[in-house]
């Protein structure tokens, strides 16, 4: 029994006339009506009954043909997945992203994806930007959302998002009524700091920052995380720079100042291997490409934009 013989005999039994069955199959009668005979004997029954004047399905025919279109429908429906799945419209991805970009940035690219992408579940790894290249180097990851870019050949990057670093401090703090703050007014300020091993992006960009400007901060803590530095500094331990997506968290509960005479900018870019043989990658860079692009034409500059 053979799937062509099954639409053949369907077609037959939707028209009873093997006439316009065939036009419809764009054959000619005869080699429809061999399908028929080849399948009847294939099964050892009789599927219709036919005259000069008529074909009728039998009592077999009839219970017959409800279970072919069944078996006719359940293969174009897995015909269907496995093309689907092919060009990335169905399957998974795992996706890593930093603390930070889970402020604005990854929910609203996961909504974008639920539209676009529906069938792709998208499963998160929150990590730091080292931890996320080395596990796209172990393929343990599909993409990711990363602070820094290297010029590794097997892997390509995208810049998608850049934001200024700011001054935080808690609302009573004397810096906050500053409308902006230099540079040196945070030489021998309590600061905290990002730890050097989890937080190494932020930290060199920070320490970089004070030692082209010859501040030296009384460093009190370091810390990997944005959030972890948000709660010493609104407890009064210190002052810190972080990105600005750090504005949504706290509301009203701390001050974020711009420097006055530097703009550092934090970037944010979307990695994964050149050979990733993961089908959905491919559709998902390209929806996240033109999210970002669209933030992009929001700004004029490759920045997520703030919430209104």
């Amino acid at each position: 029994m053979e799937l062509h013989q099954l639409r053949c005999f369907v077609m037959v039994a939707d028209e009873l006339h093997f006439g316009r069955a065939a036009r419809r199959l764009f054959m000619t009668q005869p080699p429809l009506s061999r399908q028929i005979q080849l399948l009847e004997r294939s099964l050892g029954v009789t599927l219709l009954e036919r005259s000069n004047r008529r074909v009728k399905l039998t009592i077999a025919g009839q219970h017959f043909l409800r279970d072919a279109r069944h078996v006719l429908a359940y293969t174009e429906q897995a015909a269907d997945s496995a093309r689907r799945l092919e060009r990335g419209e169905v399957g998974q991805l795992l996706l890593g992203f930093t603390a930070v970009s889970s402020y604005r940035m990854i929910p609203g690219l996961l909504e974008c994806a639920d539209t676009a992408l529906p069938d792709v579940r998208v499963d998160l790894r929150e990590m730091v930007s080292g931890a996320q290249i080395q596990a796209l180097e172990a393929n343990m990851l599909d993409i990711g959302f990363v602070r820094w870019s290297s010029s590794a050949a097997d892997f390509h990057y995208q810049l998608i998002s850049q934001e200024p670093l700011l001054v935080v401090m808690a609302n009573e703090h004397p810096l906050a009524a500053h409308a902006t703050i230099a540079i040196a007014d945070l030489d021998e300020q309590p600061f905290v700091m990002y730890s050097p091993d989890e937080g190494r992006y932020f930290h060199d960009c920070i320490a970089g920052l004070f030692a082209m400007a010859g501040v030296s901060p009384r460093y009190r803590y370091y810390l990997g995380q944005t959030h972890s530095i948000l709660g010493l500094v609104r407890a009064g331990l210190g002052v810190a720079i972080v990105p600005a997506a750090a504005r949504h968290l706290y509301p009203g509960q701390l001050q974020f100042r711009r420097l006055r005479d530097a703009d550092p900018m934090a970037q944010i870019y979307m990695v994964s291997r050149q050979d990733n043989d993961n089908p959905a990658v491919a559709p998902f860079i390209q929806m996240a490409g033109a999210y970002f692009a669209g933030a992009q034409r929001m700004t004029g500059e490759p920045h997520f934009p703030e919430p209104a």
